[in-house]
């Protein structure tokens, strides 16, 4: 159950079903010639469903604690698992960090549809982030049982509240309703690209379970199960949100439709209250994203310290409850310190998120590029490669390098520099490999070593005869 519950908490559907559209809807973010919503979410659905096939096998095999990171030292050597290692890192990191943001818009957001006067939200959203940082880090200190348990719960909650909420405002407003714009596209491919890097990362985090195979019962079986059904179920959300999101918005005021928080805008109208209740869901469930994603990053991060291509104090755990807690510390003041001065800058909130999850898709897209292109190889090594394995690694990696492609051309041709930011990251992972392997060969070759197959993994902690 931990390891479904981390996929969950990770993608955080009630969350992602509620804001992610609402970034991608075109008068938020591409003007009068968006992509629409419905093929947008379909098309990082079925690119999504493709990833979570090609990880599978590796999955299927392997029980580890950093996941893509050792999947693809086991692939395509240790100097590819460091670019992986680092691409992953910072998506997960700018995942939690935009978590932290909506759980700071949406809890200002509550305060306003209560009635409660504030003269400058930024004196609300600041405290929460800190609050909310601080309650994920004691979480998540205490042990991954607890912090999946308490995501899950949150999560399961969150998606009852917002589809309750969704269906009783369509019943109000059904003399209204129009769903001639769910089928509407204005044939802009340009945007499209760009509108299916933001939707992805409304998935990504759904491999975040392979992270979980060292503390899993039965890896084997629970990990692959949850990777794979993860993208399909929370792609069927998606999908019914965004085509509710696309009639309902497409109807509201400009200023609504531009808002930081369009849904929570839209339901005031109808009655403060839904709308109050909606916002509490919301960030209930990026908090417990904000969770699932440094759960993710920080086993990552404390398996490279572990093997000594990290600062080994991250490879430490707590006395007591065995968690990797030094690798939390030294992650969460930096999660939360972006948000922070997001909120202090006056910037706004959307175009913040917009930033973050895009740069952080990149991010997840890396190195989901990376770990597809391993599978063969790393079914090669073990013995297994098929020609089925080989079309399936090379067509995933095709298809999620031309999204990347296109995505990072149609950025630059807007004048966005954020995809520099994540060149530079490649570029630094790149010659701290080939530091390595010039100056500290023998710390290079233990990428991938500390997560080795356990006998318990398979037999459930019984002894071979």
């Amino acid at each position: 159950m931990p390891v479904f519950a981390q996929a969950v908490a990770a993608v955080a559907p009630a969350g992602a079903m509620t804001v992610i559209p609402a970034l991608v809807f075109p008068s938020l973010v591409f003007g009068s010639t968006g992509p629409n919503l419905v093929l947008t979410f379909g098309l990082a659905m079925a690119i999504m469903v493709l990833v979570s096939l090609t990880l599978r096998p590796m999955a299927k095999r392997m029980a580890a604690v950093s996941g893509l990171y050792s999947y693809t030292a086991k692939g395509l050597g240790p100097r590819t698992a460091i670019t992986v290692g680092w691409s992953a890192i910072f998506g997960y990191a700018l995942v939690a960090m935009a978590s932290l943001l909506v759980v700071g818009t949406y809890v200002a957001q509550l305060f306003i549809n209560l009635g409660v006067p504030l003269a400058d939200p930024r004196v609300v959203m600041v405290p929460v982030v800190l609050l909310a940082a601080g309650a994920a880090c004691l979480l998540m200190v205490r042990g991954i049982q607890i912090s999946a348990w308490f995501t899950l719960l949150i999560e399961s909650i969150s998606i009852a509240v917002i589809t309750v909420l969704m269906i009783v405002y369509f019943a109000f407003n059904a003399p209204k309703v129009s769903f001639t714009s769910v089928f509407t596209w204005s044939g802009n491919f340009d945007s499209l690209w760009i509108g299916i890097v933001v939707a992805v990362s409304a998935f990504v985090g759904f491999e975040s379970p392979t992270t979980l195979g060292g503390e899993a019962y039965k890896p084997f079986v629970s990990v692959p199960r949850a990777i794979m059904w993860t993208p399909i179920v929370t792609g069927v959300l998606y999908l019914l949100s965004a085509s509710a999101q696309d009639v309902a918005l497409t109807g509201a005021p400009l200023s609504i439709a531009a808002s930081s928080t369009p849904l929570s805008d839209l339901f005031a109208h109808t009655s403060p209250v839904f709308a109050s209740v909606l916002d509490l869901g919301i960030a209930a469930s990026w908090f417990a994203c904000s969770i699932a994603s440094v759960n993710a990053l920080v086993r990552i991060f404390f398996c490279m310290g572990r093997e000594g291509v990290a600062p080994r104090v991250v490879g430490r755990t707590h006395p007591v409850f065995r968690t990797p807690s030094m690798a939390i510390l030294f992650v969460m003041p930096v999660v939360t310190i972006v948000p922070v001065v997001v909120i202090i800058s006056g910037a706004s909130p959307a175009q913040g998120l917009v930033t973050l999850f895009l740069l952080g898709s990149f991010g997840y897209l890396g190195a989901y590029i990376i770990a597809s292109a391993s599978m063969p190889f790393f079914l090669r090594r073990i013995g297994e490669a098929t020609f089925g394995s080989w079309v399936l690694g090379a067509a995933t990696t095709l298809a999620l390098g031309a999204v990347l492609w296109e995505a990072t051309a149609e950025s630059i041709r807007a004048g966005s520099m954020q995809i520099f930011a994540y060149a530079a990251l490649l570029l630094a992972s790149v010659i701290y490999a080939l530091i390595l392997r010039l100056r500290l060969p023998g710390r290079l070759s233990s990428v991938g070593i500390y997560d080795e197959t356990r006998e318990s993994d398979l037999y459930q902690g019984k002894t071979l005869p």
